[in-house]
């Protein structure tokens, strides 16, 4: 699908601030309504936007930790990998998990009321068998940059 300027702006504006209005929409980027719904539809057709999420305050819910945690596994087979996928799919805590190459096997985030919640929920994957070989341990202490969209020319040099 070819992008133009007007649809990385519809982006943009959708990844900061996902309960704008279309017309809101449509003036931020300089379109008419129903060019802006069209072109929202087209790019939501195409899969480029996957969902509208709202961004929740966690400590005004109360206490909790956010740790990473990078995972080496026991096997190296296909298998192994596949099951580790699958088992860490039934932590809710685990809110992120990514599969790197080279040194660690994946990177985790986890979410947690505190430090012995998180280690009762590492005790029940080391009790499951899920692969897990060796885990290291970075617990954050403050957050310094939430997640973001990237600079989207990054994909048109």
């Amino acid at each position: 699908m070819k992008l133009d300027a007007r649809d990385l702006d519809i982006l943009r504006v959708l990844a900061d601030e996902g309960r704008i209005t279309k017309a809101d929409l449509a003036a931020r980027v300089g379109l008419s309504a129903s060019p802006c719904w069209e072109r929202l539809k087209r790019l939501e057709a195409a899969g480029l936007i996957e969902g509208y999420n709202a961004r929740i305050a966690l400590k005004k819910l109360g206490s909790h930790v956010t740790v990473f945690v990078a995972v080496e596994l026991a096997d190296h087979t296909p298998a192994s990998f596949r099951a580790f996928e699958d088992s860490v799919q039934r932590y809710g805590e685990v809110t992120a998990c990514w599969a790197l190459g080279g040194g660690f096997d994946y990177l985790m985030q986890i979410v947690t009321r505190d430090i012995d919640a998180y280690q009762r929920l590492i005790d029940q994957m080391l009790e499951a068998r899920i692969g897990l070989a060796r885990y290291f341990t970075y617990i954050v202490t403050k957050p310094v940059k939430s997640p973001r969209l990237p600079p989207l020319e990054i994909f048109f040099e």
